[in-house]
């Protein structure tokens, strides 16, 4: 069977078959999976790779790339969530074949203890912003922040989740469920991710006709949002706040997941009842939190997974494009999950 004639009855170029015989990682899902259907309906073999005409699949240079937790203690395992993420796209994917390094550093002051011994050809930059003259000791070692920056003044490349649109559609979903009164309520306010989604749902929800509360912890600037700790009796003073308000808020919007199991457990021993009497929706899903929860609101999915491959693809190319002058900033969409289909991934704050 010729290339062409498969190439016809999966309705792409012979160029598109050729790479999915070569290189099928780099041609579409959709397109690999109808050659490689007519390719088994009509068993064909491709003949060694040694006798192929064409280009044939390199294994990628192996990198070797650090994160770089900044304001976190040595060995957190908590903080293997990038790791983990990172070996499942690399089980489906050569292109992110790297060797990686997790560094810690206690504050922002202070460079990785085990960063000259790791010899990197890049960084990946995540928690506190390191300070000026950190930033300056890395020299020209190509780094790009993950996740939500600390400040906008952050000089480098960036990839974050869009904080924006998920205040935004945790307000437009309320409002589809009917609620006319709706509530932000958070711990950490200071916490640029958590601020910048407030001011998002607090807009977009003043835009549809929604009465809107913020019911905000305790102010604590400076502090790392890597190893989180609230403060006691926070979310029953929290509930007691929200109980108060005038007209009583009936939609819920949570920005982040780790305090709402005890939230949820407040607001239920002060007599109320999800569905009954709230509705609420998670700006973060983390599945080991949200399958503890008594009931299982809506959240919103940061798409993680899109985040790891798209902070190592940029950061691949500042590796190898070590001239590039100029910053790009990266965003990703989040999507909203309702309870019966709500994902399995690891979310971190």
């Amino acid at each position: 069977m010729l290339i062409a004639e498969i190439a016809r009855k999966a309705k792409v170029s012979p160029a598109t078959v050729s790479r999915a015989i070569n290189q099928p990682a780099i041609v579409a899902p959709d397109s690999l999976a109808r050659i490689q259907a007519v390719m088994k309906q009509h068993n064909y073999r491709p003949a060694p790779i040694e006798r192929r005409r064409g280009p044939k699949a390199r294994k990628p240079d192996l990198r070797k790339i650090g994160v770089w937790f900044v304001g976190a203690k040595s060995n957190n395992p908590s903080l293997n969530w990038f790791q983990d993420q990172l070996l499942q796209i690399q089980s489906g994917n050569p292109r992110y074949r790297v060797d990686l390094s997790i560094l810690f550093s206690n504050t922002p002051d202070e460079l990785p203890s085990r960063l000259a011994e790791a010899k990197l050809d890049g960084m990946i930059i995540q928690g506190m912003e390191p300070s000026a003259a950190c930033m300056a000791r890395l020299g020209a070692l190509p780094h790009v922040w993950f996740m939500t920056r600390r400040s906008t003044t952050f000089p480098g490349d960036f990839v974050e989740p869009n904080n924006e649109e998920n205040g935004q559609i945790a307000a437009d979903y309320l409002k589809r469920r009917g609620h006319k009164s709706v509530a932000v309520i958070t711990t950490d306010p200071d916490y640029s991710a958590i601020s910048r989604r407030v001011r998002a749902f607090v807009q977009r929800a003043g835009e549809i006709g929604l009465s809107v509360h913020s019911i905000l912890g305790e102010s604590n600037p400076g502090v790392s949002y890597l190893e989180i700790t609230h403060a006691p009796n926070e979310s029953e003073t929290l509930v007691r706040r929200l109980l108060a308000s005038k007209p009583r808020p009936t939609g819920l919007y949570i920005p982040v997941d780790h305090f709402c199991g005890s939230f949820f457990r407040a607001l239920r021993e002060a007599g109320q009842q999800a569905g009954r009497d709230f509705d609420a929706v998670l700006g973060n899903y983390n599945p080991v939190i949200y399958h503890n929860l008594d009931h299982l609101p809506a959240a919103i999915d940061i798409n993680l997974p899109t985040l790891v491959r798209r902070v190592v693809d940029q950061l691949m190319w500042r590796v190898e494009n070590p001239g590039a002058h100029g910053r790009i900033g990266v965003t990703v969409s989040p999507t909203l999950v309702e309870p019966k289909s709500a994902p399995v991934t690891t979310t971190p704050l």
